[in-house]
């Protein structure tokens, strides 16, 4: 009996275990067809793009795709739902190193522009927001959790005395978060984002000139 008993332990063991390195192989894969999405709508944007170029790209069938995601919809909804989930992972170092808040609002801006520059999720993340009309399916109103986080810092700002102007805090939130991605955008169609940390750079100075 004792040893019935240890057998059937034995094999539960193993079914847990096997059932846990399925569990992470489906999400391995999840994330390469998520990857693979975001390159194809980076690059082609949502009109162009077929499941099975997101299938090509990530080297598996489209059976495999659909087996993650119902439909094209449902793709760029992940695509975007992971810009939104990393946006406010950039944020959160910056209020780690302990800056004066205006300082940390440009740390925030050249950090994410660098972001636009190099990760393709960002990329596909604007570019889908830009063709949301194009998509039949409900998109997170944007960048309202990252204005909201620029705005903390300016009000935190406005309570040190460090903001001598008449806007409030939301005001220059607003008008920051506004210019910040319509320049990445102008930097993406004109020259690919080669020179979007300049054109951040100049939006800093041109709206928080005085940082302490």
């Amino acid at each position: 009996m004792a040893l019935q008993t240890a057998k059937n332990e034995g094999a539960g063991a193993t079914n847990a275990k096997g059932a846990l390195l399925k569990q992470e192989r489906a999400l391995q894969t999840r994330q390469t067809v998520l990857a693979a999405a975001a390159e194809m709508f980076a690059k082609h944007g949502f009109p162009a793009v077929t499941v099975m170029h997101v299938a090509e790209c990530a080297e598996m069938t489209k059976g495999a795709v659909y087996f993650h995601f119902t439909n094209k919809e449902a793709l760029a909804e992940a695509v975007v739902d992971e810009f939104y989930r990393r946006l406010p992972l950039i944020v959160a170092p910056v209020r780690d190193l302990g800056l004066p808040p205006l300082q940390a609002v440009a740390e925030v801006l050249i950090r994410t522009a660098l972001a636009f520059k190099d990760d393709r999720v960002i990329q596909a993340g604007a570019r889908l927001q830009i063709e949301r009309s194009y998509i039949g399916t409900e998109l997170p109103a944007p960048y309202t959790t990252f204005q909201s986080m620029i705005e903390e810092l300016f009000s935190q700002a406005s309570e040190e005395g460090a903001l001598q102007s008449r806007l409030s805090p939301g005001g220059y939130a607003r008008v920051l978060v506004a210019a910040f991605f319509g320049a990445q955008h102008i930097s993406w169609v004109q020259c690919n984002r080669e020179d979007i940390e300049d054109r951040v750079r100049e939006i800093i100075e041109a709206v928080i000139p005085d940082r302490v």
